[in-house]
Order: structure tokens, then C-alpha cells, then sequence
């Protein structure tokens, strides 16, 4: 299964997306739900590059990916990254309602 994990700040602003885990859902290279899930995560690091000027901000690694919002961005960027991030929760949620078996998403605040 694959578990997304959305931290957000106190003011609901999201910092982190980690995805880890396989989905299972068939084999390696077919499976259709780990493409969907990486699509909308590496659409997300992109358009953060392209978009929002913000670049440098993710790890991956076999069946591993983290997206980390850095501090000190400006209003501006801070506006666009929360548009994307937020769309890609959306992305990974509708994901989720498909294909629950495979994908659970947790959406969580710091306090």
C-alpha cells in the first residue's frame, strides 16, 4: 500500500508530502496506481520548479518520496506553492476514493 502524509504548519500551510510504500495493485511497470501517484507527485516538484522558482525540494528513493517546502520563500512563491500543493492533495485524494486498497492518504496539522 502506499501512504501519503500531508504535514501542514499551524497556519494549515503544507510543508511536507511523504509518499512511501509499493501499491500492489499489479506488477512492476503496470501498475497503474503507483504511475497515478507518481505523476501527481512529480507534477507537483515540477511545477514548484517552473512555476514557483522553488527548486531543490525533494528526496526519493525505491518506493520513497519526500517534498519539503523550505522556509523564507517570498509572499508570492508562498502563494503558488500552496495552489500546487494543494492541488496535488486533491490529486492524491481522488486517487484514494478510486483505489482505497491501494493508497491512503493522511492528512494531518502540526500543532
Amino acid at each position: 500500500m502506499i501512504e501519503a502524509s500531508i504535514v501542514r504548519d499551524k497556519s494549515g500551510f503544507i510543508r511536507q508530502i511523504i509518499i512511501k510504500g509499493h501499491a500492489g495493485f499489479s506488477e512492476y511497470g503496470r501498475d497503474i496506481v503507483c504511475a497515478a501517484v507518481s505523476a501527481t507527485a512529480y507534477t507537483a516538484v515540477g511545477a514548484l520548479g517552473e512555476l514557483a522558482g522553488i527548486t531543490g525540494v525533494h528526496e526519493e528513493k525505491d518506493g520513497f518520496m519526500l517534498i519539503s517546502i523550505p522556509k523564507g520563500m517570498t509572499e508570492q512563491q508562498k502563494q503558488i506553492a500552496g495552489i500546487i500543493l494543494e492541488t496535488a492533495v486533491i490529486g492524491l485524494k481522488q486517487i484514494e476514493m478510486e483505489y482505497g486498497r491501494y493508497v491512503k492518504v493522511l492528512d494531518r496539522r502540526c500543532k
